[in-house]
């Protein structure tokens, strides 16, 4: 197959065990080029333990993996070279200088003449006017940055990241992911995990993960558009009060909390006939004494889609 056309990306039908504890259980994906591609679900569903198979860290106890055209484990030293790994926790030298710390991860990797593309990622992070500072003295976003501004030190063609903003403040969140799509333009396939379903949004595909499994593997909006019914958000005083009222209603399947917010799930109701489906149950909240202050129809989220995907699977 033609080098250009081989995703970066194959996995069928993995599977890897810990002892008793099965952590992948027969999932299979494949990565387009020049997309990104989000492993999501929560801790434990088995996104960290695929990715290390991906990246020839781990032997798969089952089926096959191929990166980049390469069978990892066999040829771990040949993939390093074509792609960038950005773990939960990156090694950073805190006592060199952000220059120095590309500089050092430059030279494993065997750049020639690198200080021009340190020059090019420095000015993509932003992060210029800080290349004298010690890594010891960044933000955590900014640890984050110069963590990525390494991994691409070598212009890998896949960059695969482990939940890359995990415990980063929402300014560093949203610039992250700012810097992610300007990397996408340049045609870098990325393959990511996260824990929220927010951020995976940003993803062109995803494949939902709990307990080791893929429940379901599409775009965001293709999830959401696919949604079987119709959803509510509902904003009540007293908010528990409220959540107790819907929870005895009949025609509701599931409330999720988000803040102050309701997510309500009705069953068996058309997204067509929300807007009556809300009036009733406005009503009824109001014939309880509690104060409504907004209550409508909306699109489920991801993770809307996601508790749904759960539930079905009978897990």
């Amino acid at each position: 197959m033609d080098a250009a056309a081989t995703p970066p990306v194959r996995v069928d039908a993995l599977r890897k065990s810990y002892g008793g504890v099965v952590a992948v259980d027969g999932i299979s994906f494949t990565v387009a080029r020049g997309e990104m591609f989000g492993l999501i679900g929560p801790d434990g569903a088995g996104k960290t333990t695929t990715l290390r198979t991906v990246l020839g860290l781990l032997a798969p106890d089952a089926g096959t993996v191929e990166t980049c055209g390469l069978t990892p484990l066999r040829d771990r030293r040949a993939l390093s070279s074509q792609i960038g790994y950005l773990p939960q926790r990156f090694s950073l030298y805190g006592d060199l200088s952000v220059d120095e710390n590309i500089a050092f991860f430059a030279r494993i990797h065997g750049v020639p003449a690198w200080r021009p593309r340190r020059a090019e990622l420095l000015d993509l992070l932003r992060m210029t006017p800080f290349r004298d500072r010690l890594a010891d003295r960044l933000s955590g976003g900014m640890k984050q940055k110069l963590a990525l501004a390494c991994t691409l030190i070598h212009t890998p063609t896949l960059l695969v990241l482990d939940e890359p903003t995990t415990g980063v403040d929402p300014v560093s969140r949203r610039d992250f992911w700012r810097i992610l799509s300007r990397l996408l333009r340049t045609g870098l396939t990325i393959l990511l995990t996260t824990p929220y379903l927010d951020e995976a949004e940003r993803c062109a595909r995803v494949a939902l993960m709990d307990r080791g499994r893929i429940l379901v593997t599409d775009a965001p909006l293709r999830l959401r558009d696919g949604w079987r019914g119709a959803m509510l958000e509902v904003l009540a005083s007293p908010k528990a009060k409220a959540r107790d009222v819907l929870s005895a209603t009949a025609g509701i399947s599931d409330i999720q909390v988000f803040g102050e917010r309701l997510h309500v799930a009705l069953a068996g109701v058309a997204p067509t006939e929300a807007a009556g489906a809300a009036a009733a149950l406005a009503e009824r909240l109001i014939a309880e004494g509690i104060s409504i202050e907004s209550l409508r129809a909306i699109l489920p989220s991801l993770e809307d889609v996601f508790i749904a995907r759960v539930r079905e699977s009978g897990r």
